[in-house]
């Protein structure tokens, strides 16, 4: 079974569970064995036949169009990003092996001349360039390279936990959930795999976060860190896709 094609039935029966039937205009039931609603109420409000929408759910070899796309994201009551998520999930999508990507010289030199932290993740979230305002925070030089990725950061590095605190769940929920949306597209290959039993082996919060499919697109926002020889740091932060590559993620920091 095509992994993209799983992820994408697993998507939809997490937004039918967790919808009510009086959210869409249904009598609410005793008479309920699982939560949210049914797939031939799904399959109803979105004017498409019950067998056809079962086997989307169990990720059969089917290809929706988008007026079908459309028309279930409007009966499950998906908001844009879920909406133009699964959009994404019912392409067919790109089936190379995925490879590391290579930051330009160019880009790579422009980022090391920034005076606040900046760096350059990759489609896996790894870390592949940075400057040294970045590096007095995060440490990126001192991290081994196969351990140089944002989530794994985050999530499994305790010294990364601290320098978030209080803050360290919210962010992390965050990042998890902005992430399912490129883990998605590439499901199944062997470089995502490896990324994710490290992370459900090294976080104990990652598996139920993961489990409840989320999705966020990335936002410019606040974030708030205590570091151990800095003290309290609040920037500003932004992320921008290179043009150069977009594969590339540039992520500045200024401070706020």
């Amino acid at each position: 079974m095509d992994r993209r094609r799983s992820e994408l039935g697993d998507f939809l029966r997490s937004r039918r569970q967790r919808l009510r039937p009086e959210t869409v205009g249904l009598p609410a039931t005793r008479r309920r064995r699982t939560p949210g609603l049914r797939r031939e109420e799904v399959a109803e409000l979105a004017g498409i036949g019950v067998d056809w929408y079962v086997r989307l759910e169990q990720g059969r070899d089917v290809n929706p169009s988008l007026t079908t796309i459309d028309a279930i994201a409007r009966a499950l009551k998906l908001g844009e990003s879920e909406h133009n998520h699964l959009r994404s999930l019912a392409r067919h999508g790109d089936r190379r092996a995925f490879a590391k990507e290579t930051v330009p010289e160019p880009v790579r030199r422009v980022v090391e001349s920034l005076p606040h932290p900046a760096y350059v993740i990759g489609r896996r979230w790894d870390v592949l360039a940075w400057n040294e305002a970045a590096a007095e925070i995060f440490a990126w030089g001192r991290i081994p390279e196969e351990d140089r990725n944002t989530l794994l950061c985050v999530l499994t590095n305790p010294v990364t936990r601290r320098l978030f605190g209080s803050a360290w769940e919210d962010e992390a929920r965050r990042m998890v959930a902005q992430f399912r949306k490129a883990h998605d597209l590439w499901a199944g290959d062997p470089a995502f795999v490896e990324l994710l039993d490290r992370l459900y082996k090294g976080s104990a919060e990652f598996a139920n976060w993961w489990k409840a499919h989320d999705i966020r697109d990335g936002t410019a926002g606040i974030k708030k860190m205590t570091h151990p020889k800095k003290g309290m740091l609040r920037f500003q932060h932004a992320s921008f896709q290179c043009n150069d590559d977009p594969a590339l993620k540039l992520v500045i920091y200024t401070p706020a």
